[in-house]
């Protein structure tokens, strides 16, 4: 089985640290193919920067849809680029944030979510409200941490996000944390030990799902939104793109 994993930045050890999370979990026989645009924001943090990572990210859906992936995972917490992705893939579309929203809901029976900054609340809560799951988390946190700033394990930055969880646990009643960045990957299990409680990483979630549609051989229904784009010309870096 072939997993590709899409980083939508363009920061390459983002790439790797996410490639390294999924590999942890996933199957003996499963291939993890890690890629990320050469076109794009170096960190996605709000609206502003999903808007311009998407046409790279369907760059890199194509090409690894070209070279046989079995599965995509789309790793940014915001779902960036989903939609879009699911509707020319011909494999199956994973986001990480879905992914852990859902993991989440069937280990406890409120969550919180910790983020990196507060630009990033809103872009989660439309996902929750989105995905039918928002009643189901008690709030999205914001530990205000540049995304950036994750990719050394830099102290400050996980003293910042172990804080939010605390407060989670003492203000929310939360029962568990969904972690809110793809650079948070390798923080899981240290937080979950730290506090007690389960730390759900989107990564991790989401390859075990993509496996499983592989698997039962599930893919994207295209009755619906998620039918193919009409055959049309395309100016651009994505110029000569079809499904």
């Amino acid at each position: 089985m072939r997993l590709h994993i899409v980083n939508p930045n363009t920061t390459a050890a983002m790439t790797a640290k996410v490639a390294t999370a999924a590999r942890a979990v996933a199957l003996p026989e499963t291939v993890i193919d890690a890629r990320q645009p050469a076109m794009g924001p170096v960190s996605i943090e709000g609206f502003y920067d999903e808007a311009f990572a998407v046409p790279g990210l369907l760059g890199c859906i194509r090409d690894a849809d070209r070279d046989g992936a079995d599965a995509h995972i789309i790793a940014c917490f915001d779902d960036t680029g989903l939609d879009a992705a699911r509707a020319i893939a011909k494999a199956p579309v994973i986001g990480i944030g879905e992914a852990a929203f859902h993991m989440a809901s069937l280990i406890a029976a409120r969550f919180s979510v910790v983020t990196t900054l507060s630009v990033s609340i809103v872009p989660i809560e439309h996902n929750l409200r989105k995905y039918g799951l928002a009643e189901r988390c008690a709030r999205v946190r914001a530990a205000e941490v540049p995304v950036l700033a994750l990719e050394q394990r830099n102290a400050d930055a996980i003293g910042k996000i172990s804080g939010e969880i605390t407060a989670a646990i003492r203000e929310d009643r939360t029962e568990a944390i969904v972690l809110g960045c793809a650079g948070m990957a390798d923080f899981a299990g240290e937080l979950a030990n730290k506090h007690s409680l389960p730390v759900v990483d989107g990564v991790a979630a989401a390859v075990p799902i993509a496996e499983a549609l592989v698997r039962l051989g599930l893919k994207t229904s295209r009755l619906g939104p998620y039918a193919a784009p009409r055959a049309k010309t395309y100016s651009g870096p994505l110029s000569g793109f079809r499904p």
